[in-house]
């Protein structure tokens, strides 16, 4: 028998990522918003939340559907330290929403930083 779910299905998980209208660049894992927004952080930038509203666009993917988020470019750096991760979090209720690994980058108080497009993907079931 065949396995399916809807676009429906995936775009309401991928809707729920594309609320968060913070990105923050990590110098390690964060455990939780605050984490991410103090002890974690290096540097934040505001995204504007929502798909199709410049900063997130939900679309098909070749094996499922995707988010990407758009580039963030020159993104002032606040804190020194080594970049090890991504975290999407939504300021107003102060919720960590999503976290993930990036190449590793030692980055320097007063200089900027651009984060490049990138995806996350929900795969169609298997």
């Amino acid at each position: 028998m065949a396995k399916w779910a809807s676009d429906n299905v995936m775009d309401a998980a991928l809707d729920y990522i594309a609320t968060a209208d913070r990105l923050f660049v990590c110098k390690d894992q964060p455990s939780d918003y605050a984490d991410a927004a103090n002890t974690e952080d290096l540097a934040t930038v505001t995204l504007t939340a929502g798909d199709g509203n410049g900063d997130y666009t939900i679309a098909d993917d070749t094996s499922g559907r995707k988010v990407t988020i758009a580039e963030q470019a020159t993104i002032t750096v606040d804190h020194t330290g080594t970049a090890t991760h991504i975290a999407l979090g939504i300021a107003g209720s102060s919720t960590l929403v999503y976290v993930t690994t990036c190449t590793s980058q030692a980055l320097t108080a007063g200089n900027t930083v651009t984060v490049p497009a990138w995806k996350i993907g929900i795969g169609d079931p298997i």
